[in-house]
């Protein structure tokens, strides 16, 4: 099973996809942004995009490695991943739907205001890459593929990933107890997921 998390940039996807894998037993975190920074890494200056999505080779390889994963892998497979295109989502989500690949989708929502606030205190402000897309990302996410919704603006990313689990039916371990060690998983996370180099 694929569980994939999308949702604006600062809508809550990697720290949800981090919370239900710390209370999942058998369960993994696949990062398909790994690949864009590959390929940005690995091509002659002319040849770069904009944004790796646009690249035929990260859609090709990220359906590739999830098909293999989630063919291979017995447990539950989460992806947290921003996609706005619905013609790249179908690409890869489509795909993998039609090979037989158990595969659910949510897209975490939020406010404008709450996501440039989320964004901010991971140190990006309002003129950052991310911060720049959020528009097009409320736009994109409003097309019939990227439903089903979670508005995340009221809710803690404990309930997030409790509100996912309670909808496919998976039973999850106790979230961590204390606010503290709480916060100390989040700043893990969070640090983990700094990116150095823009897309």
């Amino acid at each position: 099973m694929i569980i994939w998390i999308n949702g604006a940039f600062g809508s809550g996807k990697t720290q949800t996809a981090f919370e239900l894998n710390r209370r999942i037993p058998e369960s993994f975190v696949f990062d398909p942004e790994n690949a864009g920074y590959y390929i940005q890494k690995n091509i002659p200056p002319v040849l770069k995009k904009n944004d790796f999505q646009n690249y035929s080779q990260w859609r090709e390889f990220n359906y590739s490695m999830l098909h293999y994963i989630a063919s291979e892998y017995d447990g539950v497979l989460i992806v947290p991943m921003t996609v706005v295109d619905p013609d790249y989502f179908i690409e890869i989500a489509g795909r993998l739907r039609r090979d037989g690949i158990l595969l659910h989708h949510y897209t975490l929502c939020a406010s404008r205001k709450r996501l440039l606030s989320r964004l901010r205190s991971r140190g990006e402000g309002k003129h950052s890459w991310a911060a720049q897309q959020i528009d097009r990302c409320i736009l994109g996410h409003q097309h019939p593929v990227f439903a089903e919704y979670l508005n995340t603006d009221n809710l803690s990313i404990e309930q997030v990933a409790e509100t996912i689990a309670s909808r496919l039916e998976i039973p999850l371990l106790p979230a961590a107890q204390g606010m503290v060690r709480r916060f100390i998983q989040r700043l893990k996370v969070k640090y983990k997921h700094i990116r150095l180099l823009g897309r």
